[in-house]
């Protein structure tokens, strides 16, 4: 899920590591190009290795600092958090990025903004 891929993510942050790879899902995948997309991480993409499908994340670095510093899972398993698009506001007043899950797939809080799309929240980055 995509609560376990954020915390590999900062935690290979953390230990300066170039690259992780994690098991392959669409929604982690789609959750891994956004947040390379908004700048998060340099790039993600699918590997396959002996049949089996991972993720390749390659992690950006601000100087020695890691990019993404912290998260906060929104939509947990225990409870499930929907809001309109009306309802969708900015993180960190502009400096974060919401992730929000539409009926048309995983998109930004802007992107569902501007398609007049509301969801699941799924989790902010800052």
């Amino acid at each position: 899920m995509y609560q376990d891929l954020l915390s590999k993510i900062r935690n290979a942050g953390l230990a300066r590591k170039d690259s992780l790879l994690v098991p392959f899902s669409d929604m982690d995948f789609s959750i891994s190009k956004i947040l390379a997309n908004g700048g998060y991480v340099k790039e993600a993409q699918k590997k396959t290795i002996s049949r089996k499908n991972f993720i390749e994340i390659r992690l950006d670095y601000n100087g020695r600092d890691p990019i993404l510093k912290n998260f906060k899972i929104i939509s947990r398993p225990s409870r499930h958090l929907y809001f309109g698009y009306r309802e969708l506001k900015t993180v960190k007043h502009g400096y974060g990025l919401g992730v929000v899950s539409t009926p048309k797939g995983v998109m930004t809080v802007s992107e569902a903004r501007h398609s007049k799309l509301g969801g699941e929240y799924l989790f902010e980055v800052w």
